[in-house]
C-alpha cells in the first residue's frame, strides 16, 4: 500500500469521522475561559479577527475551516500546508520571521494565537502575553511549547518531559473551542490520530539498531542546531526505532561537529525550509558545507550519502510532525539503510 493511498483512506475516514463529530460536539459557550500555559484567558465571543504568529498554528486554522477570521500571520519556515495556497494569499503576512508589537496591533487582532514562547511569552522576542492583555486582547500559546518545557532567554528552551502529539491535538481541540467548531477539532484530530497509527504500522522494513542526528541549521561559523531527545524529532526517531546521538534536555542545543562525527550517527537528516534567517538555512548550504567541511565531510554518513532532508515543520511540534514519520521512513526504507 502507498503513501499516497493511505492518505486517500484518511480522508474517507475523515468525512465519516466528521459527520459523527457534528452530531456530538458541544457548541461553545461564551464567555469562554481556558487555561493556556500557566495563564487563564477569556474569550468573549467567536473571534473575528485573529493573528497568528507561527505556521502551525496558522496551519491548524486553515484546518479547521477558519481562514476567513485570520486577519493576518508572521513566522514562516516554508509553503502553506498543499490545499491552501489560495486561502494563505489572501491572508496579510506582517513578516516572513519575527513581527513588531505594533504591526500585530495595527491589525485590531480580538485573538493573538502563538507557535513559540520566543515570539510571545516570559522573555517573548514580540511582546508578552501581559501586554496583550492590558489590551484586552486574549493570547493563546501553542501547549507543545509550554507544557513540560521551560522557556530560557536566547535559546529554544529546555524540554523536561518528552514531546508528544497530544499536545497538538490539545491545541487543536481548544483553538476549535474558542471559535465554535470543536466538531471540525475532533474529526481532525480523529484523522491524525488514524494517520499517526497507521504510519507507526508501516515501519516494519526499516532496519533496528540505527542512530540518527536532526540538524535544523547554523549560524556562521558556529555549531550547528541540532535535536535534543525530547522534541517532536525525539517523537519522530522514537516511532521508527532510532537512536538520537544527542542526549539533552535542551530542545535545540548547538553542538560541535567533531562531538557529533564521535557519535557516528549511521544517518543525518537535515532541516529543509524557505526562511533564511540563518546562513545554512537551506537546503543546498547544508549539503554544500557537509561534502566541504574538514570534519562533517569524514563522517560516515555523509561519504555514504545517507543524509536526508525533511520538511523543518515536521521537526517542530506541528501537526506535520506526523508527515515526518511517513516522509523519512519512506525514505530509509528505499536507501539501503533499510535493506
Amino acid at each position: 500500500m502507498t503513501f499516497i493511498s493511505l492518505r486517500a483512506i484518511g480522508g474517507a475516514l475523515l468525512a465519516a469521522i466528521a459527520s459523527f463529530s457534528s452530531a456530538n460536539a458541544e457548541a461553545t459557550h461564551y464567555p469562554l475561559t481556558l487555561e493556556n500555559c500557566g495563564r487563564s484567558i477569556r474569550i468573549d465571543h467567536p473571534p473575528r479577527r485573529i493573528v497568528s504568529i507561527g505556521q502551525s498554528s496558522t496551519e491548524i486554522l486553515y484546518r479547521l475551516g477558519l481562514g476567513e477570521r485570520v486577519a493576518a500571520t508572521a513566522v514562516w519556515f516554508g509553503p502553506v500546508l498543499k490545499g491552501y495556497e489560495a486561502e494563505d494569499a489572501r491572508v496579510k503576512r506582517l513578516a516572513e520571521n519575527d513581527p513588531s508589537f505594533e504591526s500585530v496591533l495595527a491589525e485590531k487582532p480580538d485573538l493573538v494565537t502563538a507557535q513559540f514562547q520566543w515570539h510571545i511569552g516570559p522573555q517573548g522576542a514580540v511582546a508578552k502575553p501581559e501586554q496583550f492583555g492590558e489590551l484586552g486582547i486574549p493570547v493563546y500559546i501553542s501547549p507543545a511549547d509550554c507544557l513540560g518545557k521551560d522557556a530560557v532567554a536566547g535559546s529554544d528552551g529546555v524540554r523536561h518531559d518528552r514531546f508528544t502529539m497530544e499536545l497538538i491535538y490539545r491545541e487543536i481541540l481548544d483553538l476549535a473551542k474558542i471559535n465554535d467548531v470543536s466538531d471540525r477539532g475532533e474529526a481532525l484530530v480523529r484523522e491524525l490520530k488514524i494517520r499517526e497509527t497507521t504510519a507507526r504500522a508501516r515501519l516494519a522494513s526499516v532496519r533496528s539498531g540505527l542512530s540518527a542526528v536532526f540538524w535544523f541549521s547554523s549560524q556562521k561559523d558556529a555549531d550547528p542546531y541540532v535535536a535534543g531527545r525530547n522534541g517532536a524529532p525525539g517523537y519522530i526517531m522514537q516511532a521508527l526505532g532510532l537512536k538520537n546521538v544527542v542526549e539533552t534536555d535542551e530542545e535545540w542545543p548547538t553542538v560541535g561537529w567533531e562531538t557529533l562525527a564521535k557519535a557516528n550517527p549511521s544517518l543525518i537528516v537535515a532541516a529543509r525550509m524557505d526562511r533564511r534567517r540563518y546562513p545554512l538555512d537551506s537546503i543546498e548550504a547544508k549539503r554544500s558545507f557537509l561534502q566541504s567541511d574538514a570534519v562533517a565531510s569524514l563522517i560516515p554518513a555523509v561519504r555514504q550519502g545517507h543524509v536526508f532532508e525533511l520538511d523543518a515543520q515536521a521537526m517542530n511540534p506541528t501537526i506535520r510532525t506526523i508527515d515526518g514519520i511517513e516522509a523519512l521512513a519512506d525514505a530509509i526504507s528505499a536507501s539501503d539503510l533499510g535493506k
